[in-house]
């Protein structure tokens, strides 16, 4: 069954919801010209809360909190490196001979032809066993994966598949969430559809409170951490 893209369609939905809480607060039905700039000056005068301390080494601080996520990790200088380190990591766990890799559009342009296994472009079915992707940015403090959806970077790559691999440039990297967001707004970057934060395989404790990985996603997260920007 094909869709159009009329049918996906929410604007009409969006607006009317909109125009039913503004009508509740007292407000006009359409938004006034300078609320958008109103709300772009509160929020560069809004104070960030409690930071912690500066850290020399983020790259350093990455690595540390994501091997203490269950995440293994790679560093390597360069992409073609990267492409070499997940062969590496699949064939150490018996995954190349299995199946295919689904892999983002964004990353096409690498040698994956080099994977030594099927490699196809887009989102999950959801009987993939990989899946690998990029980030949009990193958090050290807590080796957080920061993914923001797009056609071009579709979120069920990290959801869907048994195994994730995703390839994190060192100058992604930023000390806090709150780092972050600044980069975003610094970087004139639009909120995408969806922004998810990854920490780690994916986990419960709902059972016996016994943790169990793979729940509910992956229950493997290999990452490559490249240097080269």
């Amino acid at each position: 069954m094909t869709h159009s893209a009329d049918e996906f369609d929410t604007s009409a939905a969006r607006e009317a919801i909109f125009k039913r809480t503004r009508a509740l607060q007292g407000r006009p039905d359409t938004r006034k010209p300078h609320e958008a700039q109103l709300a772009r000056e509160y929020m560069e005068q809004h104070r960030r809360g409690p930071q912690p301390s500066p850290v020399e080494d983020v790259v350093a601080l990455f690595v540390e909190k994501s091997k203490a996520m269950l995440c293994s990790v790679d560093r390597v200088a360069t992409l073609e490196e990267a492409v070499q380190s997940c062969r590496d990591y699949l064939a150490h766990q018996g995954l190349v001979a299995q199946g295919e890799a689904v892999v983002w559009p964004s990353l096409k342009h690498l040698n994956w032809q080099a994977l030594g296994m099927p490699v196809r472009w887009g989102a999950p079915t959801g009987d993939d066993r990989v899946g690998i992707s990029g980030t949009a940015f990193a958090v050290a403090e807590t080796g957080t994966l920061v993914l923001a959806s797009s056609p071009e970077t579709p979120a069920s790559t990290h959801l869907l598949p048994e195994t994730h691999i995703a390839l994190v440039h060192e100058h992604q990297i930023a000390h806090t969430l709150e780092d972050v967001f600044a980069r975003m707004r610094a970087q004139g970057m639009a909120m995408p559809r969806a922004l998810n934060c990854v920490s780690g395989p994916s986990r419960t404790a709902d059972i016996e409170q016994t943790i169990v990985l793979g729940a509910h996603g992956p229950y493997r997260v290999h990452l490559v951490v490249i240097k080269e920007a």
